[in-house]
């Protein structure tokens, strides 16, 4: 064990935020050893702490391995050097060995100083600019040959995220996901700090959008009224969609159906099945989702709310669309890149009801944006979070139930 050995530090809120248990937990669990050097506790919740620990292992091989597990809970080797970098051999091509990021706060060292690496987000690259002065995360597809890209872990440092000083449901992170756990005080706190952001949105201040990406079942299951009373009092400004929930949106608007039953009947509908297609088409013939907004073909909903609200609308498209709807972006990478470039400024996340776009939307954002997946089937708050989202808090609930909730306790009468 003794051969192969390295010392890294920790520091910060590392006790309260569990985050030197869980360092040690790790590199027991992957079959090395640790010495504790000078830790220092802080006496206050002002004061950080910091650990010195001298971790052992069998092999180099392994020793790699548990400083990988551990960078993102923010340890990083004593020794500090420049981080190193490569050229990208082509265009859409990292070198080997590039360093691939968390959705962690991340520096690197460029010339014995530490900066900040712009634009964060999990399973990117980074590429260092031609003076050697900036650096932001970057997608394997939008690198360019000869593009300086950090390789290796040296001169790379996480910071990982610490519990807030708000006791809210977001100070916990890492929740358990359970169809069995109460829902009231989780949707309680998600409405205190959209109305908190609401307030911010209004006086111009970052980081205060409100983001909801979401899924036909929202239409389905009855949502669709609270989502589009959000959306009117200002407690939404950015939505994430596919082509169905809008077209199914407004095909509650043209029929008063969703995917042909009828939501006021309780039962389908003779050729209810069309009326989606006849939406789309009634669209398309139109010429768009706004044209069709101001002209009053559709007159209410959450579609028609975005658009008199300049709330923005980002639809990807999937393989099984019908028609698909004008907006609608087909090109998968075009589409990722339309929402990634709308996520600056999100305070707070909500995934509602969609598996796809629940998982697309986490993996874009931040660590530091607060997150709530809710869907009534369990495995996809668990999949965002074996993805890597562990800021989401996850609940086991329809979405109807949740937008309902949500807008009672925002203001919205029975």
């Amino acid at each position: 064990m003794s051969l192969h050995q390295e010392t890294v530090l920790i520091s910060g809120h590392i006790i309260d935020s569990l985050i030197l248990a869980k360092v040690l937990d790790i590199i027991l669990m992957m079959g090395g050893a640790f010495d504790l050097e000078d830790v220092h506790i802080g006496t206050t919740r002002e004061e950080p702490s910091r650990a010195r620990i001298v971790i052992r292992a069998s092999s180099t091989t392994l020793l790699d391995d548990i400083l990988k597990a551990i960078q993102p809970h923010g340890a990083c080797a004593e020794r500090e050097a420049d981080c190193r970098t490569a050229e990208a051999p082509a265009d859409g091509i990292f070198p080997d060995d590039f360093y691939a990021t968390t959705h962690l706060p991340t520096q690197i060292r460029l010339h014995g100083q530490w900066i900040d690496v712009d634009r964060i987000e999990m399973d990117l690259g980074i590429l260092v600019d031609k003076r050697g002065t900036a650096a932001r995360a970057l997608p394997m597809g939008d690198v360019r040959q000869g593009g300086r890209i950090v390789v290796g872990r040296d001169g790379v440092r996480v910071t990982p995220l610490q519990r807030p000083r708000e006791r809210d449901v977001f100070g916990f992170m890492e929740s358990q996901v359970s169809s069995e756990r109460p829902h009231h005080h989780i949707i309680t706190d998600v409405a205190a700090r959209m109305r908190h952001l609401r307030e911010r949105h209004r006086q111009g201040q970052a980081d205060s959008k409100v983001l909801l990406a979401g899924g036909p079942a929202i239409i389905h299951a009855g949502g669709r009224d609270a989502l589009t009373w959000l959306i009117e009092q200002g407690f939404v400004h950015l939505l994430f969609c596919g082509n169905a929930l809008a077209a199914h949106d407004m095909e509650a608007d043209l029929y008063g159906t969703s995917l042909g039953y009828g939501l006021a009947a309780g039962r389908a509908v003779p050729h209810g099945h069309e009326h989606h297609l006849r939406t789309i088409n009634k669209i398309r013939a139109t010429g768009s989702i706004e044209a069709a907004v101001t002209s009053g073909v559709v007159k209410q909903g959450i579609m028609a709310a975005c658009v008199r609200h300049n709330v923005p609308v980002v639809m990807a498209g999937t393989i099984r669309d019908d028609g698909p709807l004008p907006g609608v972006i087909t090109d998968s990478v075009l589409a990722q890149n339309a929402m990634r470039a709308a996520i600056p400024g999100v305070g707070l996340a909500l995934l509602v009801a969609s598996t796809l776009h629940a998982v697309a939307t986490g993996n874009l954002l931040p660590a530091t944006v607060p997150t709530v997946c809710v869907d009534v089937n369990p495995s996809v708050p668990i999949k965002l979070s074996d993805r890597g989202s562990f800021q989401a808090v996850g609940l086991v609930m329809d979405a109807a139930s949740f937008l309902s909730e949500l807008a009672r306790l925002l203001g919205r009468s029975a």
